[in-house]
C-alpha cells in the first residue's frame, strides 16, 4: 500500500496541474497499481476475512472487490491469468442474476 500510495501522490505519474503532461509510461503505471491493489485484496479475503465478517464488513468489501474487477476488465487493466487465483469468488460476485419470474397479482 505504501508503494501504491508513493505512486499515486507523485505528481509526475498524476499531474494536478492544469497543462501538465501525464508520462508515457502512464498506463504501465496504473497495471502495475492495479496489480498491487489486486494482491492486497486477495490477502484480505485470505487471511481477514474473517475479522471483516465480525465487523460486519464483508458486505463492503465485497462491493469493493466486484468494482474493482468490472474496472479492470473494462479497460484491461490486468491479464486475466494474474486474477484466475480469485476466479471463484469472481464468478460468484460479478455474474448477474438469471431474471427472476414476475407474479402478477390480478384484481378482482
Amino acid at each position: 500500500m505504501s508503494s501504491v500510495q508513493k505512486l499515486v501522490t507523485d505528481e509526475d505519474i498524476f499531474p494536478t496541474k492544469y497543462g501538465k503532461e501525464f508520462p508515457n509510461t502512464f498506463d504501465t503505471l496504473v497495471k502495475k497499481i492495479c496489480k498491487y491493489l489486486f494482491h492486497v485484496l486477495a490477502h484480505i479475503y485470505w487471511s481477514h476475512y474473517k475479522e471483516t465478517v465480525a465487523m460486519d464488513l464483508h458486505g463492503h468489501l465485497n462491493t469493493l472487490y466486484t468494482h474493482f474487477i468490472v474496472f479492470i476488465r473494462e479497460f484491461n487493466l490486468m491479464d486475466p491469468k494474474e486474477t484466475s487465483i480469485m476466479d471463484d469468488l469472481t464468478e460468484a460476485l460479478c455474474t448477474p442474476l438469471p431474471p427472476q419470474p414476475q407474479n402478477h397479482v390480478t384484481e378482482r
